[in-house]
């Protein structure tokens, strides 16, 4: 692992070897021929759980592995961690974001539940939270803050658009989804509490922490 420093001295870790966009990666494939265009995910500002749900959730994906289902366990780079993206994009630059951000106290201890599996057209599977008043306002609060700098995310993650999610599998399809559908609803409800952002930059292999605030 290498870890360089950002302009203002934040580490940016890179996590894997940097490799070029293909058309295996991201949301333009898992649905590609579904008539439905979704970004590729390149850059996203993900906020994470505390240890206990993390574990839990990559024992689903263990589970999933093993009933056949492909996951976010195994895809791509494999270095994935559990999450809900707030925001994705083309880019994002990490200093640019903490500067917009950097009032905020991100994320707060939020503590949500995990009550339903979800699936986005092509394959993508997913845990979905209840969307409490308290997430949909932290998440209105980000993009606030983001469109005030000036900083540019995908419209499917705006306001009104963007369904919370904990993305289990990009390419989980027919059979596969009658297998893991099951799977998935052994482990609900599922508690988490946010503990952690980050910038992820799965396409130049960046991980950038973001420190709290507020």
């Amino acid at each position: 692992m290498r870890t360089r420093l950002s302009p203002r001295g934040a580490p940016i870790k890179r996590l894997y070897p940097p490799r070029r966009p293909s058309a295996t990666d991201g949301f333009d494939h898992a649905i590609r021929g579904c008539g439905v265009t979704l970004p590729d995910v390149v850059a996203a500002l993900e906020i994470y759980f505390d240890p206990v749900a993390e574990r839990r959730l990559r024992t689903l994906w263990a589970a999933l592995d093993e009933a056949g289902v492909p996951n976010l366990g195994t895809f791509t780079h494999g270095r994935h961690r559990p999450h809900i993206s707030l925001v994705v994009a083309d880019a994002l630059v990490p200093d640019a974001v903490a500067a917009a951000l950097a009032e905020l106290r991100l994320p707060p201890p939020l503590t949500l539940s995990f009550q339903h599996v979800g699936q986005f057209p092509g394959g993508v599977l997913w845990l979905g939270p209840a969307p409490t008043a308290d997430l949909l306002a932290l998440h209105a609060l980000v993009l606030e803050r983001l469109d005030g700098a000036g900083i540019e995310v995908s419209d499917l993650y705006r306001p009104g658009t963007w369904v919370p999610h904990c993305t289990l599998s990009m390419t989980a399809r027919r059979e596969a989804v009658s297998r893991a559908v099951p799977v998935c609803c052994d482990v609900l409800p599922l508690a988490a509490t946010l503990t952690a952002a980050a910038i992820a930059d799965h396409t130049r292999g960046l991980f950038t922490p973001l420190t709290s605030g507020g």
